[in-house]
């Protein structure tokens, strides 16, 4: 059955207007986000601000609460025996006294309005939270519309025969490009971007120990905020080293693999990676050097991730005719027999192997481990 020819022209025209109105969408929906994080922001501070003045009022109510006591024992003393007084000092007593129950009932009432204010605030940035994480899903879900509206299919055309199987390789591609975003969207959060904030909160409260504590406490509370600042430049330097290792131009690939598998051993301290070199120690084109590295890293961090492995080997061999690398680890291991859908870090494995001509091999038990084998042939 022959697919029908439709109107080119008007199909783009089309394309065209829904791209203009997705993009106005996305950016609503950005600065809806971006201004929830600012009152977000706002909020906390004030909070902070809140719970901090509830501290010294409950001090304050403390000793307000003593006082009062305290008053109350004279105005008993002066009425046992208010022959011994004068009416002046019966009267200082009294209206001490009374002021001091003054002092204690407005402290109470001010510390009720905190509570409650205290308590509003909570209850809002709760909500802020989710209108901030529902903005972020948005924008996540409309990045994929946008990404299938611009991305140029005609080539994939060339190809794929049927319509079916342009859609299915389209997606596909969307996806596991909106998958790497989201991992490093997560990454930024939870290590630098969270990091950063403390560095922030952590500049206030050295001001704050300098004043309250002294220079030596303020000293010492530097040095952890020191501390803090390098783990954060060490979270973007990883991130930056996996997006792509700029030694890989530099050096090649065998001395780029041995750094970055150390680094991925420092950084998962309880796996052991181990790495061999039993071939030649030399440049390979870029299009090899590249693909043999994605691949490395695609299995190495299935098996930490994945398949929760503490050893790892990495054995690699460069002869003149091909490149053979095996990654072996101690993992869990999964069920060859059993076909299912592969995985994203999978399918963009295989479709490097075929882009150098080459094959990838899986062995793999429970309970057992896994082997991957990729063999590359050198084309001169």
């Amino acid at each position: 059955m022959k697919l029908k020819q439709v109107n080119t022209k008007s199909i783009d025209e089309i394309r065209e207007e829904m791209i203009e109105r997705v993009t106005c969408s996305k950016s609503d929906i950005f600065r809806i986000g971006e201004q929830c994080r600012q009152d977000y922001e706002s909020m906390t501070t004030e909070l902070r601000n809140i719970k901090e003045m509830m501290v010294k009022l409950i001090e304050e109510g403390n000793q307000l609460e003593e006082q009062v006591h305290q008053a109350r024992l004279m105005l008993s003393e002066v009425s046992m025996n208010f022959k011994h007084y004068t009416e002046e000092e019966v009267r200082e007593a009294y209206e001490k006294a009374h002021q001091l129950q003054m002092d204690l009932s407005i402290n109470w009432q001010y510390k009720k309005q905190l509570l409650e204010k205290r308590d509003d605030l909570e209850r809002r940035l709760i909500g802020l939270n989710d209108t901030i994480d529902r903005a972020d899903q948005l924008i996540s879900q409309i990045s994929v519309v946008m990404n299938y509206l611009t991305s140029d299919l005609k080539q994939v055309g060339e190809v794929i025969e049927t319509a079916k199987a342009k859609q299915d390789f389209g997606l596909k591609i969307i996806e596991a490009q909106e998958e790497e975003r989201k991992r490093l969207s997560r990454e930024i959060h939870d290590g630098p971007a969270q990091m950063l904030a403390n560095v922030i909160m952590r500049s206030d409260l050295i001001e704050r120990v300098y004043r309250e504590q002294g220079p030596d406490e303020a000293f010492a509370e530097m040095h952890s905020y020191k501390k803090m600042v390098r783990s954060a430049l060490y979270e973007v330097r990883r991130i930056i080293y996996d997006l792509r290792p700029m030694a890989l131009d530099d050096l090649g690939l065998v001395p780029t693999l041995r750094k970055y598998l150390q680094t991925i051993e420092e950084y998962h301290n309880h796996s052991r990676i181990e790495f061999t070199n039993t071939g030649l120690e030399c440049r390979l084109p870029t299009k090899y050097e590249v693909a043999l590295f994605r691949m490395i890293q695609e299995s190495v961090q299935n098996a930490l991730k994945h398949a929760n492995a503490c050893e790892i080997k990495v054995r690699l061999e460069i002869t003149h005719s091909a490149v053979t690398v095996l990654i072996k680890d101690n993992g869990v291991g999964f069920d060859t027999s059993i076909k299912k859908p592969e995985s994203f870090g999978m399918i963009g494995m295989r479709e490097r192997v075929d882009l150098l001509e080459g094959e990838i091999t899986y062995d793999s038990k429970i309970g057992k481990g896994t082997s991957v084998l990729i063999r590359v042939p050198l084309i001169n």
